[in-house]
């Protein structure tokens, strides 16, 4: 019978995930344009699950402790290609899924994620990456129970963004666009990002929510997703991610 790393059949890692399945933590995903509004409406529901005594824990895009300093200096001195952007991003997310995600869901939190790997998906399939090289990149995925896109055109993305401030280098894919201005390069991007998230909606059955709706409609929506959420089972869904976190020595016993 395989073992693991750390002595323990592969057996026993199958019933300890189908055990803790039953207790674990909902992990929801914002995803959507800049300027669509899952911030708030993360920041929202927040507020609302802690007001009910649940326990909560946010985990933002490229904020790795580890990864987001390397990620900070080289996006300043514009000096990634698209493949160490893509997989920078990739180590990015791995971490804060091995440190802060998985070790909440198995303590029984909700995780709320603001944009998840479909944010990498779609910008770097907008930047011209094949997909199967991207799942293969993030894999094994750790699948969300639930994923909330805020759908709004690129045109009213690039409007809210324009108002606020000036894209930044890469959020406005300057660097394969071509274009000197950010604002008439982001809208140039978004307009393929939109594309590919739209791909992604359907391919991945995300939940959609107007993002031209006012926020407490949003929010009324949200929650009642929420309340009738289900888990997405992760024997049959995450399996060989759990497996090889649980392989690793700072994972929790059962």
């Amino acid at each position: 019978m395989a073992r693991t790393a750390r002595g323990v059949t592969t057996r026993t890692l199958t019933r300890q995930i189908a055990q803790r399945d039953r207790r674990r933590g909902l992990l929801i995903a914002f995803e959507g344009p800049e300027g669509s509004g899952k911030t708030t409406q993360r920041k929202l529901l927040r507020t609302w699950l802690e007001s009910r005594g649940e326990e909560v824990v946010s985990s933002r895009w490229a904020s790795s402790p580890l990864v987001r300093p390397l990620l900070k200096v080289r996006k300043k001195i514009h000096t990634l290609s698209t493949e160490e952007y893509s997989l920078l991003h990739a180590v990015d997310f791995r971490h804060r899924l091995e440190t802060a995600i998985l070790p909440a869901l198995w303590a029984g939190k909700t995780v709320l994620a603001d944009r998840y790997l479909f944010t990498a998906l779609a910008r770097d399939a907008a930047r011209g990456l094949d997909l199967d090289w991207l799942l293969h990149a993030y894999s094994p995925l750790l699948w969300p129970d639930l994923v909330l896109y805020f759908s709004m055109t690129p045109e009213d993305s690039q409007r809210r963004i324009a108002s606020t401030r000036s894209p930044r280098y890469y959020e406005a894919g300057q660097d394969v666009t071509g274009i000197d201005d950010p604002v008439a390069s982001y809208g140039r991007f978004i307009d393929r990002v939109v594309t590919e998230y739209e791909n992604l909606a359907v391919i991945f059955k995300f939940v959609t929510v107007d993002a031209g709706e006012a926020v407490y409609r949003q929010h009324t929506q949200v929650r009642a997703l929420i309340e009738a959420a289900e888990k997405r089972p992760w024997p049959v869904f995450s399996k060989d991610a759990v497996e090889e976190w649980l392989r690793r020595p700072q994972a929790p016993p059962a």
